[in-house]
């Protein structure tokens, strides 16, 4: 499987790359996730966005929020594959390029996220810790996790 990984300020995304961005957003947290919420929430505008592109098809995104915007650290969020390419288990290949980038650009401040509760173990097991007790975001279970950054 060659996977291509992509990434660029929300500036730099063509017309049709962010459309193609906020359409596979959509699907999988609005229709299939069922919730309905602010997809457009500002932050993209603050955020570098990663696509994972698989013989040359959006197959899954996420986005890097700069720090001081949502958290104080850096956030990974808005991680998701696309339903048909689930099976090829590109998530962790996804998640684990988004933490490299992420102490590439910001060494020394940590990662933080908002993760879905059920995923804490998919996370747990890259390394971030959770933090805080769950919450209800949107109608969906969430639980804060952090990453410390690399001694």
């Amino acid at each position: 499987m060659n996977l291509h990984f992509e990434w660029k300020r929300l500036e730099s995304l063509t017309a049709a790359e962010l459309y193609h961005i906020i359409q596979a957003r959509e699907s999988v947290f609005v229709v299939e996730q069922q919730c309905a919420y602010q997809e457009a929430d500002g932050l993209d505008l603050h955020a570098w966005h990663l696509r994972v592109l698989l013989e040359g098809e959006l197959a899954a995104c996420a986005r890097v929020v700069d720090p001081g915007l949502k958290y104080t650290e850096p956030s990974i969020g808005r991680v998701m594959t696309l339903g048909k390419f689930r099976k090829l288990q590109i998530g962790r290949a996804l998640v684990a390029e988004a933490i490299e980038f992420t102490e590439r650009h910001w060494p020394g401040q940590g990662i933080r996220i908002g993760a879905q509760a059920h995923l804490q173990h998919f996370y747990g097991s890259l390394g971030f810790q959770t933090v805080g007790d769950v919450y209800d975001e949107d109608g969906i279970p969430h639980v804060d996790m952090v990453k410390p950054a690399p001694i």
